[in-house]
Protein backbone atom coordinates (compact mmCIF):
# COMPACT_ATOMS: atom_id res chain seq x y z
CA UNK A 1 0.00 0.00 0.00
CA UNK A 2 1.53 3.85 -0.84
CA UNK A 3 0.53 6.35 -0.09
CA UNK A 4 1.09 9.55 -2.31
CA UNK A 5 1.09 13.30 -1.17
CA UNK A 6 1.52 15.33 -4.28
CA UNK A 7 2.40 19.41 -3.42
CA UNK A 8 0.28 21.50 -5.13
CA UNK A 9 -1.09 19.70 -7.81
CA UNK A 10 -4.81 20.79 -7.86
CA UNK A 11 -6.64 20.86 -11.34
CA UNK A 12 -3.48 19.12 -12.72
CA UNK A 13 -4.57 15.54 -14.48
CA UNK A 14 -8.17 15.62 -13.76
CA UNK A 15 -7.80 15.81 -9.99
CA UNK A 16 -10.39 17.52 -8.59
CA UNK A 17 -9.24 21.16 -7.60
CA UNK A 18 -11.95 21.64 -4.93
CA UNK A 19 -11.35 21.40 -1.58
CA UNK A 20 -12.91 22.77 1.57
CA UNK A 21 -12.14 23.35 4.91
CA UNK A 22 -11.96 20.39 7.28
CA UNK A 23 -14.27 20.11 9.98
CA UNK A 24 -13.68 16.83 11.63
CA UNK A 25 -11.15 16.26 14.00
CA UNK A 26 -12.15 12.84 15.89
CA UNK A 27 -11.86 9.41 14.33
CA UNK A 28 -14.55 7.18 13.85
CA UNK A 29 -14.47 3.53 13.09
CA UNK A 30 -15.66 2.10 9.84
CA UNK A 31 -17.28 -1.25 9.14
CA UNK A 32 -13.73 -3.09 8.39
CA UNK A 33 -12.22 -2.11 11.67
CA UNK A 34 -13.30 -4.43 13.86
CA UNK A 35 -13.56 -4.22 17.68
CA UNK A 36 -10.67 -5.45 19.69
CA UNK A 37 -10.29 -5.67 23.57
CA UNK A 38 -7.47 -6.77 25.98
CA UNK A 39 -7.38 -8.51 29.22
CA UNK A 40 -3.77 -7.82 29.34
CA UNK A 41 -3.08 -5.62 32.44
CA UNK A 42 -0.39 -3.45 30.97
CA UNK A 43 -2.30 -2.26 28.21
CA UNK A 44 -4.17 0.36 30.46
CA UNK A 45 -0.87 2.37 30.34
CA UNK A 46 -1.15 2.20 26.42
CA UNK A 47 -4.82 3.14 26.13
CA UNK A 48 -4.81 4.33 22.12
CA UNK A 49 -5.88 8.00 20.95
CA UNK A 50 -8.57 9.04 18.87
CA UNK A 51 -7.57 12.47 18.19
CA UNK A 52 -6.08 14.06 14.84
CA UNK A 53 -2.47 14.86 16.10
CA UNK A 54 -1.72 17.33 12.90
CA UNK A 55 -3.47 20.93 13.03
CA UNK A 56 -6.57 21.69 11.15
CA UNK A 57 -5.74 22.26 7.13
CA UNK A 58 -2.19 21.05 7.42
CA UNK A 59 -3.14 19.92 4.03
CA UNK A 60 -5.01 22.42 2.54
CA UNK A 61 -4.13 23.00 -1.12
CA UNK A 62 -2.45 19.88 -1.41
CA UNK A 63 -3.86 16.01 -3.15
CA UNK A 64 -3.25 12.94 -1.93
CA UNK A 65 -3.46 9.74 -3.97
CA UNK A 66 -4.20 6.55 -1.62
CA UNK A 67 -4.07 3.04 -2.78
CA UNK A 68 -6.15 0.47 -1.01
CA UNK A 69 -8.44 3.27 -0.11
CA UNK A 70 -11.79 1.92 0.17
CA UNK A 71 -11.24 0.17 3.32
CA UNK A 72 -8.85 -0.96 6.83
CA UNK A 73 -5.90 0.95 7.16
CA UNK A 74 -6.04 2.85 3.33
CA UNK A 75 -9.05 3.95 4.24
CA UNK A 76 -8.43 5.86 7.59
CA UNK A 77 -5.84 7.40 6.20
CA UNK A 78 -7.31 9.19 3.78
CA UNK A 79 -10.63 10.29 6.37
CA UNK A 80 -7.46 11.98 8.08
CA UNK A 81 -5.84 13.39 5.37
CA UNK A 82 -9.12 14.56 4.44
CA UNK A 83 -10.11 16.10 7.81
CA UNK A 84 -6.80 18.03 7.64
CA UNK A 85 -7.45 19.87 4.23
CA UNK A 86 -6.45 17.09 1.81
CA UNK A 87 -8.36 16.74 -1.54
CA UNK A 88 -7.85 12.81 -1.91
CA UNK A 89 -7.70 10.07 -4.48
CA UNK A 90 -8.48 6.92 -3.72
CA UNK A 91 -8.11 3.64 -5.84
CA UNK A 92 -8.38 0.33 -5.25
CA UNK A 93 -10.10 -2.83 -7.34
CA UNK A 94 -13.70 -2.45 -6.31
CA UNK A 95 -15.70 0.62 -7.68
CA UNK A 96 -18.82 0.02 -5.47
CA UNK A 97 -16.52 0.12 -2.59
CA UNK A 98 -14.87 3.25 -3.01
CA UNK A 99 -17.78 5.31 -4.13
CA UNK A 100 -19.26 3.99 -0.56
CA UNK A 101 -15.71 5.54 1.07
CA UNK A 102 -15.83 8.36 -0.71
CA UNK A 103 -18.87 9.59 -0.04
CA UNK A 104 -18.77 8.81 4.10
CA UNK A 105 -15.56 10.60 3.95
CA UNK A 106 -16.98 13.70 1.91
CA UNK A 107 -19.51 13.62 4.71
CA UNK A 108 -17.36 14.10 7.11
CA UNK A 109 -15.43 15.96 6.38
CA UNK A 110 -16.23 18.38 3.85
CA UNK A 111 -13.64 17.44 1.28
CA UNK A 112 -14.18 16.05 -1.63
CA UNK A 113 -12.70 12.28 -2.42
CA UNK A 114 -12.29 11.39 -6.59
CA UNK A 115 -12.63 8.25 -7.25
CA UNK A 116 -10.11 7.17 -9.44
CA UNK A 117 -5.03 -0.80 -4.21
CA UNK A 118 -3.15 -1.89 -1.99
CA UNK A 119 -1.41 -5.32 -0.36
CA UNK A 120 -2.62 -8.39 -0.76
CA UNK A 121 -1.98 -11.76 1.99
CA UNK A 122 -2.58 -15.22 3.18
CA UNK A 123 -1.47 -17.90 5.18
CA UNK A 124 -0.02 -20.93 3.56
CA UNK A 125 2.78 -23.30 3.96
CA UNK A 126 5.84 -22.53 1.52
CA UNK A 127 5.59 -25.71 0.07
CA UNK A 128 1.76 -25.20 -1.08
CA UNK A 129 2.53 -22.31 -2.61
CA UNK A 130 1.97 -22.26 -6.26
CA UNK A 131 3.50 -20.17 -9.23
CA UNK A 132 0.53 -18.49 -9.32
CA UNK A 133 -0.52 -17.70 -5.63
CA UNK A 134 3.05 -15.84 -5.70
CA UNK A 135 2.57 -14.11 -8.52
CA UNK A 136 -0.89 -12.98 -7.20
CA UNK A 137 0.28 -11.61 -4.33
CA UNK A 138 4.11 -10.13 -5.88
CA UNK A 139 1.90 -8.30 -8.28
CA UNK A 140 -0.07 -6.67 -6.07
CA UNK A 141 2.23 -5.62 -3.08
CA UNK A 142 5.72 -5.16 -4.77
CA UNK A 143 4.60 -4.76 -8.93
CA UNK A 144 1.81 -2.84 -8.00
CA UNK A 145 3.82 -0.46 -5.81
CA UNK A 146 6.25 0.03 -7.88
CA UNK A 147 4.36 0.38 -11.09
CA UNK A 148 2.12 3.53 -9.21
CA UNK A 149 5.49 4.93 -8.02
CA UNK A 150 7.45 5.04 -10.99
CA UNK A 151 4.53 6.19 -12.86
CA UNK A 152 3.93 9.32 -10.77
CA UNK A 153 7.32 9.90 -10.39
CA UNK A 154 7.75 10.12 -13.50
CA UNK A 155 4.93 12.69 -14.20
CA UNK A 156 5.99 14.48 -11.10
CA UNK A 157 9.45 15.07 -12.58
CA UNK A 158 7.85 16.21 -15.73
CA UNK A 159 6.08 19.10 -14.14
CA UNK A 160 8.57 19.93 -11.56
CA UNK A 161 6.54 19.27 -8.09
CA UNK A 162 7.91 17.51 -5.03
CA UNK A 163 5.80 14.99 -3.14
CA UNK A 164 6.09 12.80 -0.09
CA UNK A 165 5.40 8.95 -0.61
CA UNK A 166 4.82 6.52 2.18
CA UNK A 167 4.76 2.86 1.82
CA UNK A 168 3.21 0.45 4.50
CA UNK A 169 5.09 -2.81 4.84
CA UNK A 170 5.26 -4.99 7.83
CA UNK A 171 7.42 -6.00 10.73
CA UNK A 172 8.07 -9.33 8.89
CA UNK A 173 9.97 -7.79 5.95
CA UNK A 174 12.84 -6.87 7.60
CA UNK A 175 13.09 -10.32 9.89
CA UNK A 176 11.25 -12.52 6.77
CA UNK A 177 8.76 -15.02 8.28
CA UNK A 178 7.79 -18.14 7.37
CA UNK A 179 3.97 -19.13 6.16
CA UNK A 180 3.35 -15.58 4.58
CA UNK A 181 6.77 -15.84 2.21
CA UNK A 182 5.19 -14.39 -0.92
CA UNK A 183 4.03 -10.61 1.14
CA UNK A 184 7.25 -11.13 3.31
CA UNK A 185 9.45 -10.95 0.08
CA UNK A 186 7.40 -8.69 -1.66
CA UNK A 187 7.24 -6.04 1.51
CA UNK A 188 10.81 -6.38 1.83
CA UNK A 189 11.73 -5.08 -1.97
CA UNK A 190 8.69 -2.32 -1.51
CA UNK A 191 11.50 -1.27 0.97
CA UNK A 192 14.55 -1.37 -0.94
CA UNK A 193 12.55 0.74 -3.44
CA UNK A 194 11.57 3.01 -1.11
CA UNK A 195 15.06 3.99 0.38
CA UNK A 196 16.67 3.82 -3.39
CA UNK A 197 14.70 6.46 -4.60
CA UNK A 198 14.91 8.03 -1.49
CA UNK A 199 18.56 8.62 -2.25
CA UNK A 200 17.82 9.04 -5.66
CA UNK A 201 14.93 11.39 -6.21
CA UNK A 202 15.25 13.57 -3.59
CA UNK A 203 16.97 15.83 -6.02
CA UNK A 204 13.83 16.41 -7.85
CA UNK A 205 12.04 17.07 -4.10
CA UNK A 206 10.84 14.00 -3.42
CA UNK A 207 10.80 11.66 -0.06
CA UNK A 208 10.08 8.10 0.50
CA UNK A 209 9.52 6.72 3.89
CA UNK A 210 7.78 3.42 5.27
CA UNK A 211 5.84 2.34 7.99
CA UNK A 212 6.25 -1.48 9.34
CA UNK A 213 2.66 -1.92 11.53
CA UNK A 214 2.78 -4.49 13.67
CA UNK A 215 -1.20 -6.27 14.21
CA UNK A 216 -4.00 -4.08 13.25
CA UNK A 217 -7.25 -5.47 13.44
CA UNK A 218 -9.21 -5.25 10.62
CA UNK A 219 -11.46 -7.32 8.29
CA UNK A 220 -9.78 -7.71 5.14
CA UNK A 221 -6.18 -8.79 7.00
CA UNK A 222 -7.84 -10.72 9.82
CA UNK A 223 -9.65 -12.87 7.61
CA UNK A 224 -6.96 -14.44 6.31
CA UNK A 225 -4.22 -14.25 8.49
CA UNK A 226 -6.28 -15.10 11.48
CA UNK A 227 -9.04 -17.07 10.12
CA UNK A 228 -10.62 -18.99 13.25
CA UNK A 229 -9.65 -16.06 15.60
CA UNK A 230 -7.31 -18.73 17.91
CA UNK A 231 -4.08 -16.78 16.97
CA UNK A 232 -5.31 -13.32 18.68
CA UNK A 233 -4.76 -13.81 21.77
CA UNK A 234 -1.06 -15.12 21.25
CA UNK A 235 -0.19 -11.96 19.22
CA UNK A 236 -1.54 -10.12 22.21
CA UNK A 237 0.26 -11.68 24.66
CA UNK A 238 4.00 -10.93 22.67
CA UNK A 239 3.26 -7.20 22.38
CA UNK A 240 4.41 -5.19 25.48
CA UNK A 241 2.26 -3.11 25.16
CA UNK A 242 -0.62 -5.64 25.82
CA UNK A 243 -2.87 -4.61 23.10
CA UNK A 244 -3.34 -4.77 19.10
CA UNK A 245 -2.87 -1.45 16.96
CA UNK A 246 -5.62 1.10 15.73
CA UNK A 247 -6.24 2.56 12.60
CA UNK A 248 -6.06 5.91 14.01
CA UNK A 249 -2.58 5.63 15.28
CA UNK A 250 -1.38 4.43 11.86
CA UNK A 251 -3.18 7.18 10.51
CA UNK A 252 -1.84 9.89 12.43
CA UNK A 253 1.55 8.53 11.70
CA UNK A 254 1.08 8.21 8.20
CA UNK A 255 -0.51 12.07 8.10
CA UNK A 256 2.97 13.92 9.99
CA UNK A 257 5.28 11.62 6.87
CA UNK A 258 3.69 13.22 4.40
CA UNK A 259 3.34 16.50 5.54
CA UNK A 260 5.86 19.41 5.45
CA UNK A 261 6.52 18.56 9.57
CA UNK A 262 8.52 15.91 7.98
CA UNK A 263 10.18 17.55 5.43
CA UNK A 264 14.02 16.19 6.56
CA UNK A 265 12.71 12.48 6.76
CA UNK A 266 13.76 10.79 3.80
CA UNK A 267 14.67 7.13 3.61
CA UNK A 268 13.26 6.35 6.95
CA UNK A 269 11.58 2.98 7.84
CA UNK A 270 10.01 3.38 11.27
CA UNK A 271 8.25 0.06 13.30
CA UNK A 272 5.09 1.05 14.68
CA UNK A 273 4.09 -2.38 16.82
CA UNK A 274 4.00 -2.02 20.31
CA UNK A 275 7.56 -3.41 20.52
CA UNK A 276 6.17 -7.11 19.18
CA UNK A 277 9.36 -7.34 17.23
CA UNK A 278 11.92 -6.92 20.19
CA UNK A 279 9.44 -8.88 21.94
CA UNK A 280 10.04 -11.80 19.70
CA UNK A 281 13.94 -11.18 18.68
CA UNK A 282 15.39 -10.92 21.64
CA UNK A 283 16.91 -14.24 22.83
CA UNK A 284 16.50 -14.53 26.85
CA UNK A 285 12.99 -12.58 26.43
CA UNK A 286 10.86 -15.81 27.37
CA UNK A 287 11.90 -15.61 30.87
CA UNK A 288 9.43 -13.42 31.20
CA UNK A 289 7.65 -16.35 31.92
CA UNK A 290 9.90 -17.08 34.87
CA UNK A 291 8.07 -16.71 38.76
CA UNK A 292 9.35 -14.76 41.44
CA UNK A 293 9.81 -18.24 43.18
CA UNK A 294 11.53 -19.15 40.25
CA UNK A 295 14.04 -16.35 40.36
CA UNK A 296 14.87 -16.90 43.79
CA UNK A 297 15.43 -20.40 42.96
CA UNK A 298 18.15 -19.60 40.05
CA UNK A 299 19.55 -16.90 42.04
CA UNK A 300 20.75 -18.94 44.55
CA UNK A 301 21.94 -21.62 41.72
CA UNK A 302 23.67 -18.98 40.02
CA UNK A 303 25.90 -17.37 43.01
CA UNK A 304 26.56 -20.86 44.16
CA UNK A 305 28.56 -21.84 40.92
CA UNK A 306 29.91 -17.99 40.97
CA UNK A 307 31.33 -18.49 44.89
CA UNK A 308 32.33 -22.80 43.31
Amino acid sequence: MAVVLRQGWQGARGFAAACLSGTARFFSHGPNVLHQGSSVPQAAFFSPLQKVMLPPNTFQGKVAFVTGGGTGIGKGMTTTLSSLGATCVIASRKLDVLKATAEEISSKTGNKVVINNAAGNFISPSERLSANAWRTITDIVLNGTAFVTLEVGKELIKVQKGAAFLAITTIYAESGSGFVLPSASAKAGVEAMSKSLAAEWGKYGMRFNVIQPGPIKTKGAFSRLDPTGSFEKKMIERIPCGRLGTVEEIANLAAYFCSDYASWVNGAVIRMDGGEYVSMAGEFNDLKMVTKEQWDMMEAMIRKAKSS
